[in-house]
């Protein structure tokens, strides 16, 4: 079977934090927030240092910042993750030696969005890019929204 290919940032990014395959970013223990690790992220999901070939690309980039850019275009806040914070979700991280708040690989950042949340894809609609014309919209006191992908219609 042929699986529709998310189109949105925001629906890419719902669907990697609920796969059980991908392990660079997960919900936070309230399922408010996510974390990505952002060195494994790079591995896994944008082919630094590896070998990508034959494998269709997610991003359009190799380039964490400008996924950290996109995170930021679609209203999320990036949150101070606490060394207690960072060892609870869905997919607990292996205890690494000193603890801290990064995995071996890289640096973890945790990002928050009012709109992003454990086991409710039909909020996806409310996180729309910020462009000039959406914010003029929200600035008016407008609702800005977008359709959900057909699979996740209710």
């Amino acid at each position: 079977p042929v699986i529709p290919r998310p189109c949105t940032f925001p629906m890419k990014l719902w669907l990697l934090v609920n796969s059980p395959c991908v392990h660079s970013v997960r919900w936070d223990g309230r399922g408010e927030g996510l974390f990505i690790d952002q060195g494994l992220f790079e591995q896994e999901l944008l082919g630094v240092g590896l070998s990508a070939a034959g494998e269709e690309e997610l991003f359009k980039t190799k380039n964490f910042g400008s996924i950290v850019r996109q995170l930021n275009l679609y209203g999320f806040h990036k949150l101070t993750v606490s060394p207690a914070s960072s060892t609870v979700g869905s997919r607990p991280r292996p205890a690494t030696v000193g603890g801290g708040t990064s995995y071996a690989d890289g640096p973890l950042h945790h990002f928050w969005n009012p709109h992003f949340r454990y086991g409710r894809p039909d909020l996806l609609v409310k996180i729309k890019r910020l462009t000039k014309a959406n914010k003029e919209k929200l600035d008016a006191g407008l609702e800005v929204t977008s359709r959900l992908p057909d699979d996740l219609q209710y």
